[in-house]
């Protein structure tokens, strides 16, 4: 049985002061969770020492939003797997549409980035997903091959099986335009049918793909019924402790 996991990305979000008292309601209310559901809190560079102290003994787990593509050196500004690992953490985002966009990482830099994360321990959420007008002009499926084909392919078997994916359609993120749950299906299949084509059935049939297109307490619950759809990658309703939880509920 695949691993359900629901993590909540708070982006450029929360003083250090505001993450802990976001995690400790997360922590306070996620006894209502089932024990099936991973919870995974994403919060920015600033509060992961902390957070991780917090989420100590618990069931939450915790996760970086970013990671550089070397392992150390006169890189300015940047964070090492090996450091993010060293502070508790277990979880890395790779490749979010924000950093494709405007930090302009590419397929083969995201390529370098979760092999150093997969050294370091620390398990990748690999993101891929069309924007807008890849989505109108009908290149969605051959976007996101490309996206996992140049990110992931040159990775052992044994390497893939420890990657969680999450599918952002771009266009439905923040922009009030919705994805479908049965879009949602579609693209969750074609990503594990093309992992399969590439590392076999039992490899494809083992990886976690979750949803991470504008997901609601209001909407959750259809799109997580679809059989490829493992969970959430969850943006601004991760900031509201009640909502998370009720994402995480919604299974």
């Amino acid at each position: 049985m695949r691993k359900r996991i629901v993590a909540g990305n708070w982006k450029m979000n929360t003083t250090l002061a505001e993450g802990m008292e976001l995690t400790k309601s997360v922590i306070e209310k996620s006894i209502t969770v089932p024990k099936t559901i991973e919870l995974v809190l994403i919060p920015p560079f600033t509060s992961i020492n902390e957070i991780t102290k917090l989420t100590k003994g618990t069931a939450v787990k915790v996760g970086a939003q970013n990671c550089a593509e070397w392992v150390k050196g006169a890189y300015t500004g940047e964070v090492s797997a090996t450091m993010i690992s060293s502070i508790g953490a277990t979880y890395v985002v790779i490749g979010h549409s924000e950093r494709r966009e405007f930090f302009n990482e590419d397929n083969k830099m995201l390529y370098r980035k979760i092999k150093q994360a997969l050294e370091n321990r620390l398990i990748p959420i690999y993101c891929c997903g069309e924007k807008l007008n890849e989505r109108e002009s009908n290149k969605y499926f051959e976007v996101v091959e490309k996206q996992v084909s140049e990110s992931l392919f040159e990775l052992t078997k044994e390497q893939m099986m420890q990657v969680v994916i999450a599918y952002e359609p771009v266009w439905a993120i923040g922009t009030g335009k919705n994805a479908t749950s049965q879009q949602a299906q579609d693209m969750h299949a074609f990503i594990r049918t093309t992992i399969a084509k590439k590392f076999g059935k039992e490899v494809a049939d083992s990886i976690s793909i979750l949803y991470g297109g504008s997901c609601k307490p209001s909407n959750a619950e259809e799109i997580f019924a679809r059989p490829d759809v493992d969970g959430g990658l969850i943006g601004g309703a991760s900031l509201v402790a009640d909502d998370f939880i009720a994402i995480a509920c919604s299974f």
